[in-house]
């Protein structure tokens, strides 16, 4: 049946549901008892006035009933439903399902959404769980105090005599490692319960809180955009000192962006030129990196939501900004086949691609990534070498399909994936790309 075939099954659950008989509905309509019967079966057509009289007297708006609302509805329950194969959900129905019984698929669509946003997330902390040097550290620091401790103890139980002023040095040390062991705990238990809170707002990782005060700003530094000096800025920047070295050539770098292209003609080109690099560096004369850093630090509000990416030569993503609908994983869990790590491979070649995550409907982001050395070549010393990547969600059409990407291989549904490391773990990895 076609959308238009259901209205007639979608007039009678609304009638039932309030009670209405069906005599009395076709008098009020001022048709025939008969002729309501055979719209309810779906053996005759209805639209215009009478359709509008019926919605009204049912109190539904007329497109409801007729189902133009639910055309995006039923593709995202056919797609649950092929992520489920084993469920035995029956696809061909999916349609009447939704014209019969909206309100129950809008719960199962929003329950759908929320195990993948739930799904993503376990992903992205077991990556961390994985990566994380914080947590490394904080393990260390707490085998080292109780290896030293236990090693402390053991002498002083062994039974052989041990002079006072020994003795009194190994207590001070079971002391000062007790102290080192408790410390590192409270750090590991802190760390571990922010992880495994998923209202948590706090960062996981000193990289996290960088990105947390740059995110606390829009990715934009207004400071910087007037000629201010990135050293005060970072000495104003509520944090330790550790962090301020992670935070200090992050700005150092957008101050050299923004001294390159100054903000108020910057703005004025990017908004010609549609935000497209490419029209950008042409104009401009700037290098396409410099560019797609300086599009992400623009002013939030009026312009485009832009996300930005940045990778050492290992392909660890060493700042995040986040754009709706992608999180991209750090460490080695994120989907390889996103442009920034093509890039990599291919260095100093611009990469412009529109890519799809899975799902329906398809979220899809066009993507620029370039590699780069970001600082010059010395003999004898490996390059230091970065890529960039700038997203932006895309709703236009383009000339060749878009390219398929994941988020991270233990959530992502693509069976027939080349580049798939591990499997899934949602149970759709023999789903079709």
């Amino acid at each position: 049946m076609t959308q238009g075939q259901l209205t007639g099954s979608r007039i009678r659950e609304r009638r039932i549901d309030l009670g209405l008989r069906q005599a009395d509905l076709a008098e009020r309509a001022g048709i025939s008892g008969s002729y309501l019967n055979l719209i309810e079966h779906n053996r005759r057509r209805i639209a215009g006035r009478l359709l509008n009289d019926i919605a009204r007297l049912l109190d539904i708006d007329a497109a409801l009933l007729t189902g133009t609302t639910e055309t995006t509805q039923v593709g995202q329950l056919r797609n649950v439903a092929a992520e489920h194969p084993a469920a035995g959900a029956e696809v061909r129905r999916a349609e009447e399902f939704a014209g019969r019984f909206p309100g129950w698929s809008r719960v199962i669509l929003s329950q759908a959404t929320r195990i993948e946003a739930l799904e993503s997330r376990v992903s992205a902390l077991t990556d961390r769980l994985a990566h994380d040097p914080q947590l490394a550290n904080s393990l260390h620091e707490v085998l080292s105090a109780a290896t030293a401790i236990r090693s402390t103890a053991s002498i002083l139980a062994g039974g052989d005599p041990i002079d006072a002023d020994w003795q009194a040095r190994f207590h001070r040390n079971i002391h000062d490692d007790s102290q080192r062991l408790a410390e590192s705990s409270r750090r590991l238990v802190a760390f571990l319960d922010n992880s495994s809170d998923q209202n948590a707002t706090g960062p996981l990782s000193p990289v996290d809180e960088v990105e947390a005060w740059l995110a606390a700003r829009s990715y934009h530094v207004a400071e910087l955009e007037d000629g201010g000096s990135a050293a005060d800025v970072v000495d104003a920047a509520p944090m330790s000192g550790p962090l301020r070295a992670l935070l200090r050539p992050l700005l150092d770098r957008y101050a050299e962006d923004a001294a390159r292209l100054p903000l108020e003609a910057f703005v004025t080109a990017a908004e010609d030129a549609d935000y497209d690099p490419a029209l950008l560096c042409d104009r401009t004369g700037a290098p396409p990196e410099v560019v797609l850093r300086r599009l992400a630090t623009l002013p939030s509000g009026s312009h485009p939501d832009l996300g930005l990416a940045i990778c050492d030569a290992s392909g660890a993503l060493t700042l995040l900004k986040p754009v709706e609908g992608v999180e991209i994983p750090r460490g080695g869990g994120a989907c390889p086949l996103w442009p920034i790590f093509a890039a990599l491979s291919q260095q100093g070649r611009a990469i412009r691609t529109v890519v799809a995550l899975p799902g329906e409907p398809a979220r899809r982001f066009l993507c620029h990534a370039i590699a780069y050395q970001k600082a010059p070549p010395r003999f004898n010393k490996p390059p230091a070498t970065e890529a960039v990547m700038l997203l932006r969600p895309w709703s236009q059409a383009t000339n060749a399909p878009p390219e398929p990407v994941g988020i991270g291989c233990r959530i992502c549904p693509r069976g027939d994936c080349a580049s798939r490391r591990e499997p899934s773990l949602v149970g759709g990895a023999g789903a079709a790309a």
